[in-house]
């Protein structure tokens, strides 16, 4: 079988079509995963990576809770975390993490979400940019963070995986170095 080709930029280009004018006001708002306990996971969030809690929303009929996760300062957040000023501008936020808690789950000793990196594959990884791969890794070391590759392992030495408390993969890369 014969080794297939990826496209070329030139055909790349031809495949996306034009920005419609009626998506001027489209941003990439949130990526969604399901947490088994947001006591172990919105902490990773903002005190590993730095992350801003957003936003917190409860849905009790239902049994979930929402955290919207970003990179934010927080003296800029408008309102109270659950009001619906704080949701306007939360969901405004472009590239945000929600952070979905079905209630129960992080009493279950043995549940776990499929990460999509395990047969059948599916979902990859998010990315952070962080300044210095290395010095952030050095951090995550001291942190005890689970590594699924480091800056040294492989081909790829500017990059590095780690994984959230549930298993989700986070690719941690510099702009300049990738």
């Amino acid at each position: 079988m014969a080794e297939e080709m990826p496209i070329s930029n030139a055909e790349a280009l031809k495949l996306a079509q034009a920005k419609d004018a009626a998506t001027t006001d489209f941003i990439f708002q949130q990526t969604m995963y399901r947490i088994k306990d947001p006591k172990i996971t919105v902490p990773f969030y903002s005190g590993v990576l730095g992350m801003s809690l957003l936003q917190k929303l409860d849905f009790p009929e239902m049994k979930f809770t929402l955290y919207f996760m970003g990179y934010e300062d927080a003296a800029c957040m408008p309102g109270e975390l659950g009001s619906r000023e704080r949701s306007e501008w939360a969901l405004s936020r472009p590239a945000t993490v929600e952070l979905t808690h079905n209630w129960g789950t992080e009493d279950q000793a043995d549940f776990k979400y499929h990460t999509g990196n395990s047969e059948p594959k599916g979902f990859g990884h998010i990315g952070v940019m962080v300044p210095d791969v290395d010095k952030a890794c050095e951090r995550f070391e001291q942190l005890k963070v689970n590594f699924i590759k480091r800056p040294q392992d492989g081909k790829m030495k500017t990059i590095a995986f780690i994984t959230d408390p549930d298993g989700y993969w986070i690719e941690i890369f510099n702009n300049k170095r990738v």
